[in-house]
């Protein structure tokens, strides 16, 4: 069952993350977390001027309040759906990159792997924590961002 959280331009300016730590803490609360996995879609609503061309990734408010998002839940990417985007738009909140209009997103090539090295530390420990088996979820991860990990790597931690 998809989850479907709304984010309008209030709670991006004051950086309130009550619509998500809502919906997450229930789910924390129910035990039920591994059941969403995947599951998680943000709808922006973020106001813009008719003629400003940004991506949400390029307005620096939405940016923070992912990063604020990112910084109490480092965990998120297991529950966002991968399939429509969303962990690509997250990485894209969170990772300086660019957009070319012949190659799509270009992500700074350092920041994307410190990221991605910061969130297979965070979700291996976080999945462990849950009882979740980790090293597939945690190959697929890195594959979307185009990086191959090695499995003797995910056995050393």
């Amino acid at each position: 069952m998809t989850i479907t959280i709304a984010l309008n331009s209030d709670s991006i300016n004051s950086l309130d993350l009550s619509p998500v730590a809502t919906v997450i803490e229930q789910l924390l609360q129910q035990g039920a977390i591994a059941s969403y996995e995947q599951q998680l879609r943000f709808d922006i609503n973020y106001s813009q001027q008719e003629d400003d061309p940004r991506e949400f990734p390029e307005i620096p408010e939405v940016r923070l309040w992912f990063v604020r998002l990112d910084a109490r839940y480092p965990w998120l990417p297991f529950l966002l759906d991968w399939k429509t985007g969303e962990f690509a738009r997250y990485t894209a909140m969170l990772v300086p990159h660019q957009f070319s209009s012949k190659e799509g997103i270009q992500y700074n090539p350092e920041a994307l792997e410190i990221f991605l090295m910061h969130k297979i530390f965070v979700l291996s420990d976080w999945l462990k924590q849950h009882n979740i088996p980790s090293k597939s979820r945690l190959q697929s991860m890195a594959q979307m961002l185009g990086y191959e990990l090695d499995e003797s790597f995910l056995t050393m931690f």
